[in-house]
């Protein structure tokens, strides 16, 4: 299938950037102003990409009256400056070209709180190749995946098969409720096995590799 006029939706953190170390240090911040024992390394990876919320919760086990201000706490310290401890990884900035120069509508569907998402894309130069960058709001009411798809689908109304390129199972379970397929970020924070069992249509181990998936995938 041809590249030309389709929508290709990217998550942000793990797929188009690397923003574990900015998201660790804040983690841990928001660990040691609940009290909580220092996060593990295991911990921390599983902190990267699912809601932040659901983090707290699933990951770290926080009781659910204390995610408010798990949250406060992680977020005052990301937003001072640990968002910008980031970096695109390597093929993206290439891929992103080529995928432009093909003929595609290019946006983000994060679970990252949209503004945060935005300076992220402003500081790595990344923000003007998307046409829309679509994320969760602030007060938790938009979070999961398949709303930000949602959100980024209805930006563009009668996109041509869309498809979300995605590195975690969550992100190929929201782009599975839309009847989108999901191409698996293999270069990110899953584990062995976990984009293949989640039903992506194809894992591919590099950037490099996303053009040719999409050709072959409707």
């Amino acid at each position: 299938m041809s590249i030309a006029g389709r929508l290709v939706l990217f998550d942000l953190d793990g797929t188009l950037v690397d923003s574990s170390p900015g998201i660790a240090a804040s983690v841990r911040h928001a660990a040691r102003e609940l009290g909580l024992p220092e996060p593990t390394p295991e911990q921390l990876r599983a902190m990267v990409g699912p809601p932040l919320q659901d983090g707290f919760a699933l990951v770290l086990g926080v009781p659910a009256s204390d995610v408010p201000h798990a949250v406060a706490a992680y977020r005052g310290h990301y937003a001072a400056g640990a968002l910008l401890d980031v970096t695109v990884h390597d093929g993206v900035p290439e891929l992103l070209d080529a995928l432009r120069e093909a003929g595609a509508t290019l946006a983000v569907a994060t679970s990252k709180p949209e503004p945060f998402a935005v300076r992220v894309l402003d500081h790595t130069g990344l923000l003007p190749v998307f046409a829309s960058v679509h994320g969760a709001t602030l007060d938790g009411s938009v979070r999961h995946k398949d709303q930000v798809v949602a959100a980024a689908l209805a930006a563009h109304p009668g996109a041509r098969s869309p498809v979300l390129v995605g590195d975690r199972s969550h992100d190929v379970l929201g782009a599975a409720a839309h009847g989108l397929p999901c191409i698996g970020a293999g270069w990110g924070p899953a584990e062995d096995g976990e984009l293949t069992a989640a039903g992506a249509a194809v894992v591919v181990g590099s950037p490099a590799e996303v053009p040719a998936a999409l050709t072959k995938i409707g």
